[in-house]
């Protein structure tokens, strides 16, 4: 049995990952795919369903706040194949540190805004006509 494999066209591609044909090209010329796209008998970029899963992998990487640079870095290891499996992890770690950090202080910022919904609720519900930030208004917890 032969397995083929499908080939999809950037818009296909587009399509599915999200990205624009734009990004997608920006992608290839900054060296972020794992494998150089390929191109049809016309020219035209023919992708693959392991680069639309990379892709995916990318888009996230990037939601996270990784920097292109940081994708450009794994990449070539990874295009190197075994043997930089430690600088891949040491990679991975430092951004999981950084995505934790970012965490930790938007929940502290949602812990305020959920207060400060309480407050201003409350106010409401209180039929408080008064600015609470005024200097002579009741100032919110």
């Amino acid at each position: 049995m032969v397995h083929t494999v499908q080939e999809l066209s950037i818009g296909h591609v587009s399509e599915r990952t999200g990205l624009s044909v734009h990004t997608l090209r920006l992608y290839e010329r900054e060296g972020l795919l794992i494998e150089p796209v390929r191109r049809s008998s016309g020219g035209h970029r023919v992708y693959t369903e392991l680069d639309v899963e990379w892709l995916i992998n990318c888009t996230r990487f990037r939601a996270s706040g990784m920097p292109l640079a940081t994708i450009r870095r794994y990449v070539e290891l990874a295009r190197k194949g075994p043997g930089n499996e430690a600088e891949r992890l040491a990679i991975l770690r430092r951004h999981q540190e950084q995505i934790t950090e970012r965490i930790d202080e938007l929940t502290a910022c949602l812990g305020l805004i959920k207060r400060k919904v309480g407050v201003y609720e409350e106010l409401v519900a209180d039929g408080v006509a008064e600015d609470p930030w005024s200097p002579t208004g009741h100032t919110p917890t």
